[in-house]
């Protein structure tokens, strides 16, 4: 059905994909797979007219085609779900549905629309409200809403960015019915995720690519999860790690009766409480957007708490400066790096001494020692394995996982007691993610108490001593790691409780 054979795609100093071929059956689920950076993006702008290849041919059902735009791709009958949805918030799903569809009535008619959009949504099981405005959907819904805009152009050939990321495991099951009856229409799936045990799960063909190349290409007969992680990587990788048990000390974070204020003016945090121990991992699963930002933020002093209190190693944070909270013994890796973590024009060193700068040794006397910082960050920059030219390096130029070292070397060489972890491995390759788990729970046997904030379940599964589920700002239950089931989580994530 689709055939991508030989392509190449150079950007200055850069070769992003490299000769690479991939077949797409119809009926069928292809999955590609890679580390960031391997070039699946590439390849996938390429097929969706956004690049043109350097080298190399693309063919629909045997013929040669020049794919120029994303509109040419369409007519082509191929769609693509984004991972950040590309839908219009006050809009409706039906007005999102058929914008770009054109003709001389525009969004006024939308009978006609809504009419098949109920056919295709009965198909394939995706029932979503066609009138409703897109801001006002659940993620999965919205989700639903991407998948109908392609299915009702008609697209043959689906390519899926990272699907699940955002979903509960239930709306994640809920979503493979759909993927399979797709398939059962003879329509050919490019599914792109990290989650290993999903592309065992869903795939019929998978595709590896490593360094802008293809690594390996093999089927979930012949494969399993370390082979597949070991043809991303390079090297064998440890996908799961036996946490010892460790006796947790006194309470270290204190949190009582929290009410928070969110952005839009409404309560994102209400009346939540929880403690964290000396040696103690406590995870906070939800899908996105259930406040847990706001909750970070409100830990550590970047936001108003509305009401209740907050006890770092027992004193109350009664400020809105994070400088202040730090010195009670708090450190904070925030979930936008990019944002909040780094500034992206300073060196790699500064990024590293940005907290402490001013405090001695790095300051004498009021100048900087610059020997004793160098030092410092080399060290730094060797153990937590920051992949960089030097230290004088920019740090936007890193790539996203070296990115998430710096700020993770940054924050755990604090003298804390308190570690607020806000989504460590977002966006991170598997090998960066492997390493990062290992040095947050170097932290728990060292003591430290960690509020470890998560939408990846397997992590905070394989992480905390006990994980609380956030819905709508509220704790919906707590569950201890042995009696974690990704299933029962991911009900109390979608607020279905156990009586």
């Amino acid at each position: 059905m689709l055939e991508m054979k030989g392509i190449s795609k150079r950007f200055p100093g850069v070769v992003a994909n490299d000769n690479i071929d991939l077949s797409v059956v119809s009926g069928q689920v292809h999955t590609l797979l890679g580390e960031n950076g391997a070039g699946k993006s590439t390849l996938m702008k390429i097929l969706y007219g956004l690049y043109k290849p350097d080298e190399g041919t693309i063919s629909l059902d045997g013929a040669e085609v020049k794919i120029a735009s994303p509109s040419n791709a369409i007519e082509r009958g191929i769609g693509m779900i984004h991972q950040h949805f590309m839908l219009v918030p006050t809009l409706t799903v039906a007005e999102n549905v058929a914008l770009g569809l054109g003709g001389r009535r525009g969004l006024s008619d939308m009978k006609p629309v809504k009419k098949r959009l109920a056919e295709v949504s009965e198909r394939y099981g995706l029932h979503v409200d066609p009138d409703a405005l897109i801001w006002q959907l659940a993620v999965g819904e919205r989700q639903r809403a991407e998948i109908l805009k392609a299915l009702y152009r008609d697209a043959r050939i689906l390519v899926l960015d990272e699907p699940t990321a955002v979903l509960t495991p239930t709306e994640v099951d809920e979503l493979f019915v759909t993927l399979r009856q797709m398939t059962a229409d003879g329509k050919g799936l490019i599914f792109i995720s990290h989650k290993l045990h999903e592309v065992m799960e869903l795939s019929d063909e998978i595709t590896v690519l490593r360094d802008g190349r293809v690594s390996g290409h093999t089927t979930p007969a012949e494969a399993t999860r370390e082979s597949l992680a070991e043809m991303m990587v390079g090297r064998p990788v440890e996908l799961t790690r036996d946490v010892a048990e460790v006796d947790a000390g006194s309470h270290k974070l204190e949190v009582d009766d929290l009410n928070v204020v969110g952005d839009r003016g409404q309560a994102s945090v209400k009346d939540l409480s929880l403690r964290v121990r000396a040696g103690e991992i406590v995870g906070v699963a939800g899908v996105s957007g259930n406040g847990q930002r706001e909750l970070a933020e409100a830990i550590v002093g970047l936001r108003p708490i509305g009401a209740g209190t907050v006890r770092v190693d027992g004193s109350v944070v009664d400020t809105t400066s994070p400088r202040e909270v730090r010195s009670l013994g708090l450190s904070y890796v925030p979930e936008e790096r990019m944002r909040d973590g780094v500034i992206g024009d300073f060196t790699v060193a500064e990024n590293l001494l940005l907290v402490d700068y001013d405090r001695p040794p790095y300051t004498r006397r009021g100048l900087l020692n610059r020997s004793v910082i160098a030092e410092r960050c080399k060290e730094m920059v060797s153990r937590y394995r920051v992949k960089t030219p030097d230290i004088h390096t920019p740090t936007r130029h890193l790539s996203g996982g070296n990115i998430q070292k710096v700020v993770m070397a940054r924050e755990l060489s604090q003298d804390a007691e308190v570690l607020v972890i806000a989504q460590p491995t977002r966006g991170v390759d598997i090998g960066a993610a492997e390493y990062i788990h290992e040095q947050i729970l170097i932290q728990r046997t060292n003591g430290k108490a960690i509020l470890l904030i998560s939408e990846d379940l397997d992590e905070v599964i394989q992480l905390a001593d006990r994980i609380i589920v956030l819905l709508e700002g509220e704790i919906m239950g707590e569950i201890s790691r042995a009696d974690a089931d990704p299933q029962a989580i991911g009900l109390l994530m979608a607020g279905v409780q156990d009586d």
